[in-house]
């Protein structure tokens, strides 16, 4: 177990990105096709194909994701993802087409002083592309792929990711672009909202203040008054190699957004476009009401330790004026 997404079997993770446009795109590529669903929480989305992963549409299982910056111009990455899996031989026939099934979100980081003066075209596409080329077993974390952008309301965000095994042995992960209006520490200092959830000191061991001020529960919002709609977003995907139907796999979704509110506060705001993406691999059973809730759970405990490692292993972009990494303030 690498404490990461891929430790589901059959599931690869890759990033593209570009430092001086301060942007970049994390592709999920699966195997062999996955039964998926997504849930909504906020208040902005931007999403590709979303509609496919609808209980009452027909497509019953997709090839990857697309996670991205760029706001809507980082839909693109999309098609990226879905060319190199094309090349591959990967996709839904339909007659003599193959089509790749590579739902997508974005978050937006088109003012976080990179160079966004990208020409006619914006670089998703052929960064997406890379992305899904680079897709192994082991991946970084921090300021990279679709995180390499990503700002919260005090410090850098990132891509994080966690795993857990259930005492029946389903395993499951969460992969989280962390580019949220709140914040994910108490106040300003060292402490994870997370903490009662990490595992050793996977995001720096601090625990818990020992008491909670007013000015630590506080709101904090990224850019404060000024705060936009389309400014922000937390994306989330959960993995699980659990045989689960799609309207199972949409409950594994509702109940992993219970990990963005241990984690994030505020969360799930009218400023935010937060998502979870669910998939199953379907490889080992499990019990449709207590083996789901207990899955369920355990995916909103990965969750928030995916979200607090985001911005654990997050790195300050070298741009004027960029937020601290919580690295750069308190050490680890």
């Amino acid at each position: 177990m690498q404490n990461l997404l891929t430790d589901v079997d059959g599931v690869r993770v890759g990033h593209a990105d570009d430092a001086r446009l301060a942007s970049g795109v994390t592709a999920v590529v699966f195997d062999s096709p996955v039964v998926a669903a997504l849930d909504v929480r906020g208040g902005g989305p931007g999403t590709r194909e979303d509609a496919l992963l609808d209980l009452a549409s027909t497509v019953e299982a997709i090839d990857g994701f697309a996670l991205a910056g760029g706001s809507a111009y980082g839909l693109d990455a999309g098609a990226g993802i879905q060319a190199w899996l094309a090349e591959q031989g990967r996709g839904l026939r339909v007659g003599g087409a193959l089509i790749p099934i590579v739902p997508g979100a974005i978050v937006f980081d088109l003012i976080n002083g990179g160079d966004k003066e990208w020409g006619r075209f914006p670089p998703y596409r052929d960064l997406g592309y890379a992305a899904a080329e680079a897709a192994g077993a082991s991946f970084a974390l921090g300021s990279v792929g679709a995180g390499l952008g990503a700002t919260t309301a005090n410090f850098k965000g990132g891509l994080g990711s966690a795993s857990a095994t259930t005492p029946g042995g389903i395993t499951v992960g969460a992969l989280a672009v962390v580019n949220a209006a709140g914040s994910v520490t108490v106040g300003d200092g060292p402490w994870f909202w997370a903490a009662p959830f990490e595992r050793g000191d996977e995001f720096g061991g601090r625990g818990l203040p020992a008491a909670f001020t007013p000015e630590m529960l506080a709101m904090r919002l990224k850019r404060a008054a000024g705060a936009s709609a389309v400014e922000n977003t937390t994306l989330v995907v959960v993995v699980t190699d659990a045989i689960l139907n799609k309207p199972q796999a949409k409950r594994l979704a509702m109940m992993a957004q219970t990990g963005m509110a241990r984690a994030i506060y505020p969360v799930h705001a009218p400023l935010d476009g937060d998502l979870v993406f669910a998939a199953a691999t379907g490889k080992k059973p499990i019990d449709p009401l207590a083996g789901l809730t207990e899955l369920g759970m355990l995916a909103a405990n990965t969750v928030a330790r995916a979200i607090a490692r985001g911005v654990y292993e997050a790195a300050a972009l070298p741009l004027p004026a960029a937020l601290p990494a919580w690295k750069e303030r308190f050490g680890r």
